[in-house]
């Protein structure tokens, strides 16, 4: 499934979200700089192992401290597929979560998901994956976009996203997005699974990182509601009920 947009309208520009897109393009163009993609990623990527040794890299490669190469790593990518992708989820989703949080707040906000993702990953890699495992830098917005996902998910159980399916044939519907997003999750949690059995399957997806992700937004989404209800963005969905 792909989602094209959603039917929330935001009450104010998102200038956070909007900064961190293009920021992750930056990033992504200075990796496409010599020596290349695959350099700056050995060089500048978070590695698990960083946190607890002993880390296996290539001859001449050192890692970054971990403290620097949780925020290096997350914003970096592996390839155009991987940040458009990326960048495709967070501006559906985003612009909404950076509403109900506000600007600064969000900011702050979508940081510490991105380092609780990092975390959840590189926890299940020391524990079960090996030293192999953890000499691989993790790279990608996803496990921060996944944030967003889990926080949208509660925060706003009444939007509709309109979406491409693929399934045998190309349909383009409007589903709720508790749905939308229950599916994406399950899917993570199903592939993260897959990985324990049979680790080649991964293809290289940080899985855990997303299921931490979507976690820490669902968590953090659920203490806002009850601090202050829901916010004032659920009724833009009462109000914007198609995409006309």
């Amino acid at each position: 499934m792909l989602p094209l947009k959603d039917n929330v309208p935001t009450r104010t520009v998102p200038f956070v979200t909007i900064g961190l897109i293009v920021v992750n393009f930056l990033v992504w163009f200075w990796e496409l700089s010599h020596p290349g993609v695959d350099v700056h990623v050995f060089r500048d990527g978070f590695y698990p192992c960083a946190l607890h040794g002993p880390c296996h890299l290539p001859t001449g490669f050192h890692h970054l401290p971990w403290y620097e190469g949780v925020f290096t790593g997350m914003f970096m990518h592996a390839s155009w597929e991987h940040i458009l992708g990326n960048m495709l989820f967070f501006w559906i989703f985003g612009n909404n979560v950076e509403d109900a949080l506000g600007h600064v707040g969000f900011l702050a906000w979508y940081l510490v998901a991105g380092i609780a993702a990092m975390a959840v990953q590189s926890f299940v890699t020391l524990e079960f994956a090996g030293v192999g495992a953890a000499s691989v830098p993790n790279i990608g917005a996803s496990g921060a976009i996944a944030g967003v996902l889990g926080a949208y998910f509660v925060l706003l159980p009444r939007a509709r996203v309109l979406t491409v399916i693929f399934f045998g044939i190309i349909l383009i519907r409007e589903i709720p997005a508790v749905w939308f997003l229950g599916i994406w999750i399950a899917l993570q949690l199903w592939s993260g699974g897959l990985t324990f059995l049979q680790p080649q399957s991964g293809g290289g997806t940080a899985f855990f990182a997303h299921i931490g992700g979507f976690a820490f937004g669902l968590a953090t989404g659920l203490v806002l509601l009850a601090a202050r209800g829901r916010p004032r963005c659920r009724r833009a969905v009462r109000r914007g009920d198609d995409f006309r």
